[in-house]
């Protein structure tokens, strides 16, 4: 009997010495994902990218609306939510290691029958019972560590989840300044030309009018100039909606915009190499990887707790109470009950259930994991295609600069010859299209380049680690 009554005791220590459930150790991406970040022919750097990147603009217009998106935006007010709820369940979490207290007290009025009236007492009188109930849990198997374990990986993802809408607002809030930019850029370009061939259109009616000229080659020219003249109105409504979109990114009504956002009409561009560092920075500045992470963690945690379900369940009470009749003699010297004495629980033999929950949270955790490996493999596929991407479209770039200004020389050439005699109104028609196509063409490559330059930071993951960054704190 003897060693017996040892045996609980011997098992409780073994217990307290650990934890139930794995450990968690972070795993380790691929060798292969920590090499340098490089697309042959991409004007990059391998310096870290810097935390607020749309500096690198130097556009004070874009930096007080970034400043204001990452303030005033409702998607991050959502994620910073649940961020909090996130925290507030860590709070509770941590509250099981700490004693539980209940005090209670139970007034009643009522009538006791003549025989159980004691001398000198009212027969109708209150009938008060107060108490206090301590309780606390021995933590022997790890549980409510593991919990709180589990609360920390919630919480850092919920941090990361807000980091991720924070970059998605910084380069949404960019790329809808750019394309408003740029389609202004675009509306400027088709009025010159429509204006130039407005312009030619007149020359060579008066010149008809004179009988130098055909009347085709007004007809021509002049529909030549209305082509150019119908594509700006699709270009006007895609500025009012770039605008509309930044109005609502940023908090405001689209009247309450800064002017000089309004009125930009040349797009945004970086006059350096892009620093984009290495694969081993790009996972740990990636918000999506940090939460794929941390779900890992906590579900890990999780099989603890499952675990601890095959353990004793043992809680410390104690209870200390009066009852009196009426309130005078509640706090009197009356006699006190008190109880004190462990409460253990033990579902046994049958752990069919708590296995099942250990083999439901090694699947989810298991899940995690290949949810891990699968976001670290589109960070860098994201990556690379952003990089393809932004090195074509400086490609594309330079090419249409090299034809714009040859179509340019070109225009000036046949427009001098023409006026000398040496060439045809078709000539000069044909010239004025190219140089117009080269100019437009010209314009909309400056946006693909901006665009480009906002997904490749985008999948770099920067714009979170801001002054915001503070509320991602795990112990709040």
């Amino acid at each position: 009997m003897k060693y017996a009554a040892l045996f609980p005791a011997v098992s409780a220590l073994a217990l307290a010495a650990c934890a139930a459930g794995p450990n968690y150790v972070p795993p380790l991406p691929v060798v292969s994902a920590q090499a340098p970040l490089a697309v042959a022919g991409a004007p990059i750097s391998e310096a870290q990218t810097p935390a607020q990147w749309w500096k690198l603009y130097d556009d004070p217009v874009l930096n007080g609306l970034v400043a204001d998106a990452l303030a005033a935006n409702t998607d991050i007010r959502v994620a910073v939510a649940r961020l909090d709820r996130a925290k507030a369940s860590l709070r509770a979490a941590r509250s099981d290691l700490l004693p539980q207290t209940t005090l209670s007290a139970s007034p009643a009025y009522g009538r006791l029958p003549a025989d159980q009236r004691l001398p000198g007492t009212k027969r109708d009188d209150w009938q008060v019972d107060a108490g206090l109930d301590v309780s606390y849990e021995l933590d022997l198997s790890g549980r409510v560590r593991r919990e709180i374990e589990a609360a920390h990986g919630d919480v850092g993802a919920a941090a990361a989840d807000a980091d991720a809408v924070r970059v998605s607002i910084v380069a949404e809030t960019t790329r809808a300044y750019v394309e408003a930019a740029s389609a202004a850029e675009q509306i400027r370009v088709a009025r010159n030309i429509v204006d130039l061939l407005d312009h030619s259109t007149g020359i060579t009616q008066k010149r008809f009018e004179a009988g130098r000229a055909e009347k085709l080659d007004v007809s021509r020219l002049a529909t030549l100039a209305e082509q150019r003249r119908a594509e700006i109105p699709p270009l006007v409504a895609e500025r009012d909606a770039a605008l509309y979109r930044l109005a609502m990114l940023t908090g405001r009504t689209p009247d309450a915009l800064p002017p000089a956002a309004t009125t930009r009409d040349t797009t945004p561009t970086i006059g350096q190499l892009i620093p984009v560092g290495d694969g081993g920075t790009l996972l740990a500045r990636r918000p999506d990887v940090r939460a794929a992470e941390r779900r890992l963690g906590a579900n890990t945690a999780r099989i603890g707790i499952a675990t601890a379900e095959l353990y004793p369940h043992i809680v410390l009470g104690g209870s200390i109470g009066q009852s009196s009749t009426g309130f005078s003699d509640l706090f009197g010297g009356g006699p006190l009950r008190w109880l004190l004495g462990p409460l253990i629980s033990w579902n046994f033999p049958n752990t069919s259930a708590a296995r099942a929950h250990i083999a439901e949270a090694k699947a989810d955790r298991d899940g995690s994991l290949a949810s891990f490996d699968g976001t670290v493999l589109r960070a860098l596929q994201e990556t690379d295609t952003a990089l393809s991407a932004y090195a074509q479209s400086l490609n594309r770039k330079q090419a249409l600069t090299a034809a714009r200004d040859d179509a340019a020389t070109a225009a000036r050439i046949v427009q001098a010859r023409q006026r000398e005699g040496q060439v045809d109104y078709l000539t000069l028609i044909d010239a004025e299209r190219t140089n117009a196509e080269a100019e437009a063409s010209l314009a909309q490559s400056n946006f693909a380049v901006a665009s480009a330059q906002v997904d490749l930071f985008r999948a770099l993951g920067g714009g979170w680690q801001n002054q915001l960054a503070g509320q991602t704190g795990a112990g709040k």
